[in-house]
């Protein structure tokens, strides 16, 4: 029997104000650890020691955060079931040395994280946020979230070959944006204007990781308002449909026969080798530091991944209605259709027929319908945190998430429904 839904659409509105809020993987982070206070978790240090006590926790490291609720009278054996995100998206990223410029124009020096569409980033406006490492060890995170930079496209005037052979982008020459006018390039300027920006004193900063964004909010779009665009929502749509439902589950206290988890990793763009990415130690050093602050053994620790499902949660591709015949021809995901089951018998995604179950039984118990997709057989297929998580941990894996068009664009496009979907589908999951 399915439950009423929790989330509607004032869950999509959120979403719109969380993607605005996070333009980098640390403002992302940040900002699902603020809703987790709200809600009575509390962060807990890695150097510390770790008590067994009841109730909601998190940990944050870089652009990653594991938050996890423990019922009373959880066992040391009790299993998780765990909803896998990830933080980043790709984007430009500011190299060590960033101040350039030639011919008058003062430009910052990038790096092409991930794979994004390059053509998406030409004649946007522009801003720069991340994290910056400061003297005394701490960091502090700033955001100019207005029109700095640009890269400008080189006028058709001189390459009329762009009408013939497409659109050709180096990526080392043609994706430096412009920031200012002046041929007086020094060393240091643009985290000098940073330093002031975030209100610290001159010299302060010592390190940086800082990315470009697109400031077009995110809008609603469409005769009737059904469709919503935006950045990053490849992949924090499920990171906040993730948070959402892991404050919903932990609500239901005491009658929960599982720990819920949120794990939103970062890198996952780049391969997940990192130690705050999906390939690293992180997911599973909390884990087994929780079954231990109860009074586990290693044997409830095995006992209980035994138990502990995941639902990696990533965006995947609604049928383009431009290049049908890029997808399988006998699977079409629709947007707003509900989230996808994703599928590979190549092990790109981990989900098996079991897993399938698991899935199903959430949806349904939701009242959320569910959607199947493969790659077209002649296309090589993407690939996800889930069979990272199920080789490195031994966790039954299902890959999952909501389908959207123009994926790794700097403006992506979904359903308006689909968020809110995709969140109860989280939450019946996570109940158990």
């Amino acid at each position: 029997m399915s439950e009423p839904p929790r989330f509607d659409r004032g869950h999509t509105d959120d979403l719109m104000s969380f993607l605005a809020a996070s333009p980098t993987p640390y403002h992302a982070v940040a900002n699902a650890a603020e809703r987790l206070e709200k809600a009575g978790f509390r962060q807990v240090a890695e150097t510390d020691a770790w008590d067994g006590s009841a109730g909601g926790k998190y940990v944050l490291r870089g652009g990653a955060i594991i938050a996890w609720y423990v019922p009373e009278g959880a066992e040391a054996h009790t299993p998780f079931r765990i909803v896998g995100a990830h933080t980043d998206s790709p984007n430009l990223r500011v190299k060590p040395r960033p101040d350039s410029g030639a011919h008058g124009w003062r430009q910052v020096a990038v790096e092409i994280y991930g794979g994004p569409l390059l053509n998406s980033w030409l004649d946007r406006d522009l801003g720069l946020a991340g994290r910056l490492s400061l003297r005394d060890g701490s960091t502090r995170l700033v955001d100019v979230d207005r029109p700095l930079l640009r890269v400008p496209q080189l006028a058709i005037h001189l390459d009329r070959s762009v009408t013939s052979d497409g659109l050709k982008l180096d990526k080392q020459r043609h994706m430096q944006p412009v920031w200012g006018l002046g041929d007086d390039v020094r060393d240091g300027d643009l985290i000098a204007f940073l330093e002031e920006a975030a209100g610290l004193p001159s010299g302060e900063v010592t390190g940086w990781d800082l990315m470009v964004h697109p400031v077009e909010p995110p809008a609603y779009l469409g005769r009737d308002r059904e469709l919503v665009a935006g950045p990053r929502m490849d992949n924090l749509l499920s990171v906040h449909a993730g948070t959402a439902a892991l404050v919903a589950a932990a609500g239901q206290g005491s009658h929960l026969s599982h720990i819920p988890v949120l794990a939103a990793f970062d890198h996952e763009e780049n391969g997940s080798q990192s130690d705050t990415g999906a390939d690293g130690p992180l997911l599973g050093g909390v884990l087994e530091r929780s079954v231990f602050a109860r009074g586990g053994s290693y044997e409830d620790r095995a006992r209980a991944f035994a138990g502990t499902v995941c639902l990696s949660s990533d965006t995947g591709h609604a049928v383009h209605p431009n290049y049908a015949e890029r997808h399988d021809p006998t699977h079409h995901p629709r947007v707003d259709g509900g989230p996808i089951l994703k599928v590979n018998v190549n092990n790109r995604y981990a989900t098996d027929g079991s897993g399938r179950a698991v899935f199903a039984a959430a949806c349904e118990k939701a009242g959320v319908p569910f959607q199947s997709f493969v790659s077209n057989n002649a296309m090589p297929c993407g690939t996800t945190i889930g069979p990272i998580t199920a080789a490195r941990h031994g966790i039954r894996t299902v890959d999952i998430g909501v389908a959207i068009l123009s994926m790794h664009s700097v403006r992506e496009l979904c359903g308006a429904k689909d968020p809110f979907l995709l969140a109860n589908a989280l939450v019946a999951f996570l109940d158990g």
